[in-house]
């Protein structure tokens, strides 16, 4: 078998798939490390036109999925480990085997014992593996996510699917960061508190890592009915408290998230973050007011600002680059991109920033680079920006 290891895995491969034996397949460990796609996991679907591959095609804020014929699945999976990845991992019903490439770039293949739960019936709609659990999640049942039996609701199922995706956002930044043992998560503007329940569920339950977590919500009724929840479920380090983002009295913040706080809401917000030195810095901004009455466009893009859509979309635009920028000029190493498809939610950008250092040398360089900006657009001032200059 260790004469041509890629095809002795494929000829496996065709075996369990002919078998229909496959758990699944992950495809991983990219050759270029700059690409896009991180992954590819392939299934078997049972379709009304018959028995098909389903791949994901996993990128960094979206998953694409796809169905192909047996013949033709297999041929781009082929292309995929010679062009585009290094290791395969095989789960089928009576064995794993496991192809991998050396960093030295000779290719090896095993097989081990089954490690995952066999497989007997295939359905494309067969239910996803989820970060956040339903059985015996108290908080979803309380929140009515899920009913007495522990079933995700037809009518909440979205929210569910959001949920889970902010979760799988929120992993792999968390597990970069070097946290004290009594680290300090707050959610200013937790509302009913979907992802703050989902947020320190998660922590404690599948990370291990508890946090000291506190959501802020103006609506004394919402900090109420979080509290009894909260109580219910035993989540004994979570606490929500009333006030607003911009005066409420908090301890030290090592996590900040403020997930659609309205127009300069999420400036407070991002204020507070870097003004207590918050290891990571987490918005899905909401409205953008401010800016959009700002806009004086003189110059030949006034064309953009004469729609009424348009000029909200640009405004969007010019708000979150401007936020970005600023994360940037205080050491933060910033991503914006999708929180959610709009499928789900119509607020679906999200800002994250990681704390990388004590601050930038080009500060002031990115602070020149602002004014340009405002000064393309005639907007006189940048909420945040405004904040932090009176601080300094």
């Amino acid at each position: 078998m260790e004469n041509n290891p890629i095809a002795s895995f494929f000829d496996k491969l065709a075996e369990i798939i002919d078998n229909k034996e496959l758990i699944k397949l992950v495809v991983s460990n990219q050759k270029n490390k700059s690409s896009g796609l991180h992954s590819i996991i392939v299934t078997i679907a049972q379709l009304k036109r018959g028995y098909r591959l389903n791949f994901v095609y996993r990128h960094a804020t979206r998953d694409i999925t796809k169905n192909f014929e047996f013949a033709e699945g297999m041929k781009l999976l082929k292309s995929a480990l010679a062009t585009d990845f290094n290791d395969a991992n095989l789960f089928s019903n009576h064995e794993n085997v496991m192809l991998v490439t050396t960093p030295s770039g000779k290719v090896k293949i095993s097989i081990h014992e089954p490690t995952l739960q066999p497989v007997t019936e295939f359905h494309h709609d067969r239910i996803k593996s989820r970060l956040i659990n339903t059985i015996g999640n108290i908080y979803l049942r309380e929140l009515g996510i899920t009913n007495a039996n522990w079933e995700v609701r037809r009518e909440m199922s979205d929210k569910y699917k959001q949920i889970n995706r902010y979760i799988e956002l929120m992993e792999p930044e968390i597990r970069e960061l070097t946290l004290p043992t009594d680290y300090h998560v707050v959610d200013m503007g937790s509302g009913q508190g979907y992802l703050t329940f989902a947020l320190y569920d998660f922590l404690s339950n599948s990370l291990g890592k508890t946090a000291i977590m506190t959501g802020v919500e103006f609506r004394e009724d919402l900090v109420k009915s979080c509290n009894l929840i909260a109580e219910k479920s035993k989540f004994d380090q979570l606490n929500f408290i009333s006030g607003a983002i911009e005066n409420v009295v908090l301890n030290n913040i090592d996590i900040l998230i403020a997930l659609h706080a309205c127009d300069t809401a999420t400036d407070d917000a991002i204020y507070r973050g870097i003004r207590s030195n918050a290891s990571l810095i987490v918005c899905a901004p909401c409205c953008h007011k401010q800016i959009r009455k700002e806009l004086n466009v003189t110059n030949q893009l006034n064309n953009i600002v004469k729609y009424g859509i348009l000029k909200e979309r640009l405004a969007e635009l010019i708000t979150d680059t401007i936020r970005a920028m600023i994360l940037e000029a205080y050491g933060y190493k910033t991503k914006v991109f999708e929180f959610i498809s709009t499928e789900h939610t119509p607020k679906n950008v999200m800002i994250v920033g990681r704390k990388t250092g004590t601050g930038n040398p080009s500060k002031e360089k990115i602070f020149s680079e602002i004014k340009a900006i405002r000064e393309i657009f005639g907007i006189e001032k940048h909420y945040l920006e405004e904040m932090l200059r009176r601080d300094a």
